[in-house]
């Protein structure tokens, strides 16, 4: 995790970063005092002093990570040649000679006290990976218990179940996430013998009957939720703090109920949170190397930092705060490099140009190759492509068009497709207005269909005699041939948008009936492709943008995202608007088909949609994702506003079904100690403000500065996780705050560390261990919720701890025996010593009640959903 060249906790070390030694400077317990200088090249050397410090340490400290001391020649300490002549050859070790350093002073007390600071982190660390190892094996059993329960679909399993089919099938679709979390669950499935033919459609459609391997899938997801509670470990370790607090935020992250829940199910977030997790660690392993800028474990843990971030992102926008809180912390660690006048502008240079490398450059690379990936999985047309526009979807096999005549002639047939609404296609069928002039509809259709092709015809009419083609300002009529109407508008008001200065446009005509003046339409060319210059003045497959102008009325043909209602089949509605704005009235001809073209030479231009490279889809899908995400507007039942987050107002409603019930709820006591942990650094950090203004200083023992900055991390961190959602408009629900609750924890653990850091070890362990226990008692209230396990009305009703929490009580039994069928009566034990009896009585027929009772308790002996209050329920009985 962290490098064993690491010589000073986090934040101790990381405001001497290059700089001479500071007077304010309380050193750590673990540490003499430490004068750092600095180099032309920018290395740093550190000289370790004998002064001694007048700290007292405390005994809790011991089990802090202590300093390493790495070997480094810059640090070399000159000795002169009569000392190096009477330097004693004493064997300090059980080695041979041969191996001795004849350089080294084994007498002198530097080197006693650096072989004694090996020593003793080596011991720490092996004793951090023992504790890693117990930790990562317990919370495989919490994340995996009964991961198989319920073995049907739940919450959005409906669609990152639904996406990971997708992929397989290499079908087009869009979703307002980055695709590398849907890809791994995807790639998942692909491994575990998955087809993509389930759908995932609703919840609680059942896995087990179509072989969906929903178990590793889940199994998947679970582990990312498990790596992140050996993480937490070190990260507060890493960051200088006690194992004890290491291990309450560890344990925290283990048993917070939410976080199962969540990760044990196919959805992105256990990804997201394992990446947001790793990157904090890697930053702060990198900052315990700010004394020895430009080598390699500098460079490394900086790089790895900013491709965490860029798979961060890859997951979900949320990465973006993620990003949002390194960033923070390298424009102070730059703003303190800068202050110090030693480092010279050409050095300044090289750490700006190294981070901005690492942590923008690598992160949008990443970003872009996990796009890249996604594109070449998904090659083919899918029901995406409504969402993306026409030269996208000329990019995707199986929805590409033909080349088309460039002219546009009278009498042509013509897709004529609108500009602003992703390229629906001006659409007729034979249904007609419910109100209004109840003419026959004319909508948006995303997709090809016959009922899209319009002729275009001359105003006086409709006879075609030779090839002429439609120039800007023609006055023509559009005739559906399909129906055989034109395409008309009049003094109506639209059925759906009832506004003044919208008109109904519909199409209308009977046999005999020329047409009336409610059908001439002017066309106005607005746009046009540069390298075509005949596009202006001509109207040009592709390249001519035109709007449709009613003569009579003087409004534009126009179409918006406003929908019709059932009787017009959710398409897009179309009206004719008075001064309305482009580019919602520009339509372009995307295909043209006429029977004169027999005419025009074989060599006539043809054109087709540019092909768009992988930029430009790039960038094209970001963008639709950002608008769909915008729009996810919609009231859901069980969503929730963020000032609901911290107190744990409200859960989510994952699944229910056969009298159990899984339900989102995070542990009640994790949350309310965190928020309140919150609450306190920030009354302690206003309070000392005040009383530092007044000329009291409270240094806490010389750590003030360490734990200040160690807990304002972690709260950056938390606070940009939280607050960017109440800027957002769209849905929202409680594991939107599952990164921020993870900081939060950290800042816990600060706390915890903190509180007891006076405490000798024993009582500082006793502590930790009741912490944890409290964590675990009400962790166990919730299993029923949690897992999905069985559970009464009464108890659930007991555990209604909030008002405001939702869960259904009425989908539990009565009592835990209705579980497991019909209860154990009468003399229980007797009965069950008869079976056994008749049971080896081969020659004896089993009698009926003894016979029944063999049937009920193999039964209940195989289920295997029964838990400790069941068991007990059924042998009271």
């Amino acid at each position: 995790m962290t490098s064993r060249h690491s010589s000073l906790p986090y934040y101790q070390q990381g405001q001497h970063n290059n700089s001479s030694f500071n007077s304010n400077y309380s050193p750590s317990p673990q540490q003499p005092p430490i004068i750092t200088t600095t180099n032309t090249s920018g290395s740093t050397s550190t000289i370790t002093t004998s002064t001694s410090t007048t700290f007292s340490s405390p005994q809790s400290m011991k089990d802090h990570i202590p300093l390493s001391i790495h070997e480094d020649t810059s640090r070399t300490t000159a000795r002169s040649t009569d000392m190096f002549r009477q330097r004693h050859l004493k064997k300090p070790f059980d080695e041979d000679y041969d191996d001795i350093d004849l350089s080294l002073d084994y007498d002198s007390k530097t080197f006693k006290a650096r072989h004694d600071r090996i020593l003793k982190e080596k011991m720490v660390r092996q004793k951090d990976w023992r504790i890693t190892i117990a930790l990562t094996l317990w919370a495989c059993y919490i994340r995996l218990w009964k991961i198989a329960q319920p073995s049907s679909v739940v919450f959005d399993e409906v669609h990152f179940g639904g996406f990971a089919s997708k992929y397989i099938k290499t079908r087009f679709f869009m979703d307002v996430h980055p695709p590398l979390a849907k890809m791994l669950i995807a790639l998942v499935a692909k491994l575990s013998g998955f087809d993509g033919s389930f759908d995932f459609k609703d919840i609680g459609k059942d896995y087990i009957e179509p072989g969906v391997p929903y178990i590793p899938m889940r199994v998947f997801c679970a582990l990312n939720g498990v790596l992140t509670v050996p993480i937490a470990y070190w990260t507060l370790r890493s960051a200088g703090h006690s194992v004890a607090a290491g291990v309450v935020a560890a344990l925290m992250v283990c048993y917070e109920n939410g976080l199962i829940t969540n990760n044990r199910h196919i959805l992105l977030d256990p990804v997201l949170l394992s990446f947001t997790a790793a990157t904090t660690l890697t930053w702060i392993n990198f900052h315990n190397q700010q004394h020895r800028p430009f080598q390699f474990w500098w460079y490394f843990w900086l790089a790895l930092t900013g491709l965490g971030l860029g798979l961060t992102v890859s997951c979900k926008w949320v990465g973006l705060f993620t990003i949002a809180t390194v960033g923070v912390s390298t424009i102070k660690n730059l703003w303190e490099i800068w202050g110090n006048t030693r480092i010279s502008l050409p050095i300044f240079a090289r750490h700006f140009a190294a981070r901005t490398l690492c942590l923008i450059v690598i992160p949008i690379i990443t970003y872009m190759i996990m796009f890249r990936i996604h594109f070449h999985t998904l090659p083919n047309s899918g029901e995406g492509n409504g969402f993306m526009s026409p030269e996208f979807q000329q990019s995707l096999a199986g929805h590409k068009l033909a080349d088309t005549p460039i002219d546009i002639a009278y009498g042509s047939k013509v897709y004529i497709r609108h500009m602003a609404t992703r390229g629906g296609y001006l659409h007729s069928h034979p249904h007609n207005y419910p109100s209004g002039s109840k003419q026959q509809q004319v909508t948006l259709y995303p997709h090809r269909d016959n009922n899209n092709w319009f002729k275009i015809y001359k105003k006086e009419t409709e006879e075609v005699t030779g090839i002429e083609y439609v120039k800007h300002g023609d006055v023509v009529r559009i005739v559906h041939p399909e129906s055989n109407k034109r395409l008309h508008s009049h003094n109506h008001r639209p059925p759906v948008t009832d506004l003044e200065y919208h008109n109904e446009v519909s199409a209308y005509g009977f046999p005999g009936f020329d047409g009336d003046a409610n059908d001439y339409w002017r066309v106005e060319i607005v746009d046009y492709d540069k390298h075509d210059p005949e596009s202006k003045d001509r109207l040009r497959t592709l390249h001519s943008k035109f709007r449709l102008v009613h003569v009579l009325r003087n409004c534009a043909l126009f179409s918006h995202s406003v929908k019709l209602p059932e009787w017009g089949w959710g398409q897009q509605e179309v009206t004719c608007i008075n001064n309305g704005k482009l580019p919602k009235t520009m339509w372009y001809i995307e295909s043209t088909e006429n029977e004169l073209y027999s005419e025009i030479p074989p060599d006539a231009e043809k054109v087709n949609y540019r092909k768009p490279g992988f930029i430009s889809k790039f960038l094209e899908l970001n963008k639709v994702m950002w608008d769909v995400n915008k729009g996810l507007t919609a009231s859901h039942p069980y969503d929730s506003r963020p000032e609901s987050w911290p107190l744990l107002r409200r859960g989510i409603n994952f699944w229910g079904k056969d009298h159990h019930h899984l339900y989102l709820l995070g542990n009640p006591l994790i949350y309310w100690v965190c928020s309140a942990s919150i609450v306190v650094y920030l009354i302690f950090r206003l309070t000392f403000l005040l009383l530092d203004k007044r000329g009291i200083h409270i240094k806490l023992g010389g750590l003030r500065r360490f734990y200040d900055e160690s807990a304002g991390f972690f709260l950056v961190g938390w606070f940009l996780h939280y607050f960017p959602f109440f800027l957002m408009g769209r849905q929202l629900f409680l594991h939107h705050y599952m990164p921020a609750l993870y900081f939060s924890i950290l800042v816990f653990g600060v706390t915890f560390d903190l509180i007891t850091i006076r405490l000798k070890q024993k009582k500082r362990i006793m502590v930790a261990i009741v912490t944890v226990l409290l964590f675990i008692m009400v962790y166990r209230q919730f299993i029923p919720l949690t897992y999905g396990e069985p559970w009464t009305k009464k108890a659930c009703t007991d555990h209604k701890w909030r008002s405001t929490w939702d869960f259904d009580c009425v989908q539990f039994h009565d009592n835990y025996s209705d579980y497991y069928g019909k209860q154990i009566d009468g003399n229980t034990i007797g009965k069950f010593q008869n079976a056994i009896k008749s049971y080896f009585a081969k020659d004896q027929e089993l009698p009926p009640e003894v016979g029944d009772m063999v049937n009920i308790v193999s039964d209940a002996i195989g289920k295997n959903n029964n838990n400790f209050e069941a068991v007990n329920s059924l042998s009271s009985s």
